[in-house]
């Protein structure tokens, strides 16, 4: 109720100052506790997950406030995308709020402090406990990205509960090349090198613009690299129909506009795979209904981030609460049964 009497004079401001504020809001704000197993918990890749909703990577670029995520009622929070060094990204403006479509377009540019800033974050926060995953990025002007992802996996590595490897953002000139056959087998031998045996699991973040070939040979080479979860998708480059003056920026598409084709890649990439490869749930997710149908269609967790802009804070908390009634109403005694059961 506070978030939509203070929505107008938030959206009054520039999206990029408003989620700053929003930052620094949450760093000051004690942290509530993070969320307990119970009723929603699902294990995925060794991992025992309070509930199946997390905040999507892009919100909290540079570790700063994992825990107050978490206490928002998040199951889990991924951090990132964090780079080898310091970018500032994209020139501004680079972020717009299309309200009437709500949906959000972003050219960020992997901006951050880089991994040595996140590093110390990190360290500091480490015993607090929590699922906090770590999506890792290159730099835009690295002369070898791959070598960037395995430095990433490096630094990253002893502090993830688990990385992300993230090759689908539109906004780093060439990284989504790296979904290419050939190039994610040399991206995937790096990585995994690098993690060592006793390293956090490996999820896999892919792009909702993608062919159905595209689709078996990234489902076979994450079978054939035993990678632990693949995360669909990210912001699309594609354009369905939009109400808002901004339709025109360039830039990844997220939030509701979003939503038929991020569901669709989750069934092409469960019909693929056959459910042997965990899935996460992205995009135009905004309510426990999105949830459970991307959960009902194969996604193990979902994430969202766009719909927090317009739906504010509560919003973990009102979808796992109406995930517990939806699993009820449709006989269902845990998450993981639901997982596919379309």
């Amino acid at each position: 109720m506070i978030f939509q009497f203070l929505k107008p004079a938030i959206f009054t401001l520039d999206p990029e100052r408003a989620h700053r504020l929003t930052i620094a809001a949450l760093r000051a704000a004690p942290a509530g506790p993070a969320p307990k197993p119970g009723k929603l918990a699902i294990d995925v890749a060794g991992i025992t997950f309070p509930n199946p909703v997390g905040m999507a990577a892009g919100f909290d670029k540079d570790a700063e406030v994992p825990d107050a995520v978490l206490g928002l009622g998040f199951g889990f929070a991924e951090i990132g995308s964090v780079t080898p060094l310091p970018q500032s990204g994209n020139p501004k403006p680079r972020l717009f709020r299309l309200v009437e479509d709500k949906a959000v377009i972003n050219r960020m540019g992997f901006n951050n402090g880089g991994a040595e800033a996140a590093k110390k974050r990190l360290i500091a926060r480490k015993d607090k406990g929590g699922i906090v995953g770590i999506n890792i990025g290159a730099n835009k002007d690295s002369p070898d990205r791959i070598a960037d992802y395995a430095v990433m996996t490096g630094i990253m590595a002893p502090l993830a509960t688990y990385l992300a490897v993230n090759i689908s953002s539109p906004n780093t000139p060439g990284l989504r090349a790296l979904q290419d056959e050939g190039a994610l087998i040399e991206l995937l031998d790096a990585v995994l090198e690098a993690r060592g045996q006793q390293g956090p699991p490996v999820f896999l973040k892919v792009a909702p613009d993608l062919t159905p070939k595209d689709v078996d040979a990234i489902t076979r080479i994450a079978s054939d690299k035993q990678l632990d979860a693949l995360i669909v998708s990210n912001t699309t480059i594609s354009r369905p129909s939009l109400q808002s003056r901004h339709v025109a920026e360039a830039g990844g598409l997220s939030g509701a506009p979003l939503k038929p084709l991020a569901l669709q890649r989750i069934r092409d990439f469960r019909k693929a795979s056959g459910g042997s490869i965990p899935l996460i749930g992205v995009g135009g997710i905004s309510s426990a209904e999105d949830a459970w149908e991307r959960i009902r269609a194969g996604a193990s967790l979902v994430q969202l981030y766009s719909a927090m802009v317009y739906q504010g804070p509560g919003l973990a908390r009102s979808i796992t609460r109406g995930l517990e009634r939806l699993m009820k109403r449709d006989g269902f005694s845990t998450i993981a049964a639901a997982v596919g059961s379309e």
